[in-house]
């Protein structure tokens, strides 16, 4: 195939890139949220495209990809009417009084549910919820939350690769390569309980003392559902959302219907809940970052300048194999992902790799190898995902609380406990990859 020659138009274009993605990976030293940034470099994109003709409004509104806005606000809204019924309280001090004192046991059956629950729901929504839960449950069993804490980011992010619903990601790569829910868990359902299995035991011996204590004090609170009606609504239609989201495509679905479906459903069978509560919990800018950042995409795919760079990308993948790309594309996911976000990242390469895919690539792996990446990378680092900052704020603001500053989980601690974890689940997901690359690289 005859290689593309640099324009303006592609200049002009990447450089709107660049300047977009420093802006939003500095985020914290300019102070500037990254949903400004996002909307600021799209108007800018379309500006710009007008000016060298390779963009316009109306291209730039085609470009958002509706299925993830639509899927995740849908979500986030059921998760909000969910909330208030105190069922995950309830599910939280359940699971506490199982353990029946055995703190290692009651780590593994937090993070299982905090696992399942980022199967199907978004990981931030998972440690809002559980983050405050295991900190009363340790408080009352006059122990350290660090370890309960520290588990629920780590198997929250690991049990978001598993699905196609479970990581905003994961969501952006089964729209753009036509991936269904079904496929999408059996290529990464057993990969990912390999890593989170691998992640439980690493956590065994990391936190090999404080696991070992005696609990000085017990737990025996009990939580009631507060609305046990919605609360077993929500159970039901979340088991249909799930039924309905592996026959999805038998039925010409696309996977945000299925969860418009169950929110409006979720809607009506809450009759007191009033929609402004029920939208609390949608993180608006989010979505709005989203469109922004798709938009600016969409400019730089329209210039070719993502095809121009995917010329020079497909004669290393068939030099060096798929295999080697794959690993390759997973661990610089990951480590980028552990230092910055993973969604621009991932918005980058989606365009790359369909590009490689128009050139006759079977680039099947690499989807999968991008999604496994970004997914284990944000377990890197304290910032490596919005549910570590929330899980290390609530610690900060503890230690503070309790004049304890051990009860904190700084960056040192997150590089001695969190990032050998990371480092682990990607050897073995490695492993995983090398030992049944044929079955990861069969088309879906």
């Amino acid at each position: 195939m005859e290689s593309l020659a640099l324009t303006n138009s592609m200049i002009a274009s990447g450089v709107v890139l660049a300047v977009t993605f420093i802006a939003i990976f500095t985020e914290q030293v300019h102070g500037m949220e990254r949903s400004k940034v996002a909307a600021a470099g799209a108007a800018l994109m379309i500006v710009v495209g007008q000016i060298f003709g390779f963009y316009s409004p109306t291209a730039a509104i085609e470009a958002i990809d509706f299925n993830v806005i639509f899927l995740l606000a849908s979500m986030m809204t059921i998760v909000s009417i969910m909330i208030p019924t105190g069922g995950f309280n309830w599910l939280a001090y359940k699971l506490a009084a199982l353990s029946k004192g055995n703190l290692f046991v009651m780590l593994v059956l937090l993070g299982t549910a905090v696992t399942v629950l980022s199967l199907m729901l978004d990981n931030v929504t998972t440690v809002v919820i559980f983050g405050p839960l295991i900190i009363l449950i340790a408080r009352a069993q006059k122990i350290s939350p660090v370890p309960y804490l520290l588990a629920a980011a780590l198997l929250s992010d690991t049990g978001g690769v598993g699905t196609l619903v479970g990581d905003p990601p994961n969501i952006m790569i089964g729209s753009a390569a036509g991936i269904d829910f079904n496929t999408f868990f059996l290529r990464m359902g057993g990969i990912v309980f390999v890593a989170w299995l691998s992640i439980l035991i690493g956590l065994k011996f990391l936190f090999k003392k404080e696991l070992a204590v005696e609990s000085a004090g017990t737990f025996d609170e009990t939580a009631e559902i507060k609305d046990p009606r919605v609360w077993r609504a929500s159970l039901g239609i979340l088991a249909v959302m799930v039924v309905l989201f592996i026959l999805h495509s038998r039925f010409e679905w696309e996977a945000w219907f299925v969860a418009v479906i169950g929110m409006s459903a979720l809607v009506f069978v809450s009759r007191n809940i009033v929609m402004d509560r029920a939208l609390e919990h949608v993180e608006i800018t989010l979505l709005m970052f989203f469109i922004g950042l798709f938009i600016v995409i969409g400019g730089v795919e329209n210039s070719r300048f993502l095809e121009y760079l995917g010329g020079f990308i497909t004669p290393f993948v068939e030099a060096e194999g798929l295999l080697t790309a794959t690993i390759l594309l997973m661990w610089v996911g990951a480590f980028l992902s552990a230092a910055i976000d993973n969604i621009p990242f991932t918005a980058a390469m989606i365009p790359i790799i369909l590009g490689m895919e128009q050139q006759g690539v079977n680039v099947t792996p690499l989807w999968w190898g991008l999604a496994m990446g970004v997914g284990l990378g944000g377990n890197g680092t304290h910032i490596g995902s919005t549910a570590n900052v929330f899980i290390v704020t609530i610690s900060e603001r503890l230690a503070r609380e309790q004049g304890d500053p051990s009860l904190a989980i700084t960056p040192m601690v997150w590089f001695k406990k969190g990032t050998p974890m990371m480092l682990l689940s990607l050897v073995v997901a490695t492993v995983v990859f090398w030992t049944f690359f044929d079955f990861f690289a069969t088309p879906h």
